[in-house]
């Protein structure tokens, strides 16, 4: 008969062996593949059900949307979403994503008052049969690193950022995310769409998909009636989708992340890679070559 000391090693060894037998045959998290794309649309408009929806219905690509209530969103409902529509969004299949109640610029004097703006949308969804949100965009593509722990309570997983710091706002374009490098709350966007832009821009900001990067598109309207300067035609986004498909990319939501990347493998400086971005690349390199916006910027 063995010691109970004994005993229980054996029973320990015997635990490590099965642990190690089973993470032997279960499945490991797929590597990023080459062309994987996350598509993004802000600030509600009412052309991402009646333009954006059948078009990526119609190739079956992915898509997060990013819910705010903020501009004129309560009264025009030409250029702004109902809650019926998002709600028949997600029953599409599509992710809501959290934009915050009034398109709340973050700074070190807003970050109090986050909290409550993450939670009106999220009840909103809620009213509507939609899930509490998991992503999160940036309003004005500005972050504040103050807000990552309210961003984390309020069970946000993956948040999108602009191009800046690495690249100027009004040179247009963006960098690659890039997992274990990019802290998850902070995914740089990679193609900020302009009117300015054609299909070279996109084909540029997507040709960084690869080599385990991931490129991020993100659009306002397809059209945006209320603010022009991040207008996409209509038939420029649907040349865009069309274009996608046909070169076999993955279009997926933000959400969908979870099923390539470590969201809890979090970088010791999420500033590091930025800086380092900005030390060894030129804007112009990373930047599409048209894509310059005016002087406007969204409001906060």
């Amino acid at each position: 008969m063995l010691h109970p000391a004994r005993r229980s090693l054996a029973t320990l060894v015997a635990a490590i062996s099965l642990f190690s037998f089973f993470r032997s045959v279960m499945p490991a998290a797929p590597a990023v593949p080459d062309k994987l794309v996350v598509l993004t649309f802000d600030d509600s408009s009412a052309s991402h059900y009646a333009v954006a929806r059948p078009v990526l219905k119609r190739y079956g690509f992915g898509a997060t949307f990013f819910i705010t209530e903020g501009f004129t969103f309560p009264t025009n409902k030409k250029d702004y979403l109902t809650w019926g529509q998002i709600a028949e969004l997600h029953r599409d299949g599509f992710e809501i994503g959290n934009h915050t109640r009034d398109h709340l610029g973050i700074t070190e004097k807003t970050v109090p008052r986050l909290a409550e703006q993450l939670a009106v949308i999220a009840a909103r969804c809620r009213e509507q049969g939609i899930p509490t949100p998991v992503s999160f965009a940036w309003p004005g593509n500005k972050f504040h690193l103050a807000a990552l722990p309210v961003l984390q309570q309020a069970g946000i997983r993956f948040a999108r950022r602009g191009g800046e710091p690495e690249v100027p706002y009004a040179v247009g374009g963006g960098v690659a995310y890039e997992p274990g490098a990019d802290h998850p709350l902070l995914i740089p966007t990679t193609g900020d769409a302009r009117p300015t832009w054609s299909l070279e821009n996109l084909q540029r900001a997507v040709a960084f998909a690869r080599d385990g990067r991931i490129a991020v598109l993100q659009f306002h309207g397809v059209p945006d009636g209320e603010h022009p300067w991040v207008n996409t035609p209509r038939e420029r986004f649907e040349e865009y989708m069309a274009w996608l498909h046909a070169e076999g990319f993955t279009v997926i939501a933000m959400r969908d992340l979870a099923r390539y990347v470590d969201e809890k493998s979090l970088p010791a400086n999420p500033l590091e890679i930025m800086e380092r971005r900005k030390s060894a690349v030129p804007p112009a390199a990373v930047a599409p070559p048209t894509a310059v916006a005016p002087a406007t910027r969204l409001p906060k």
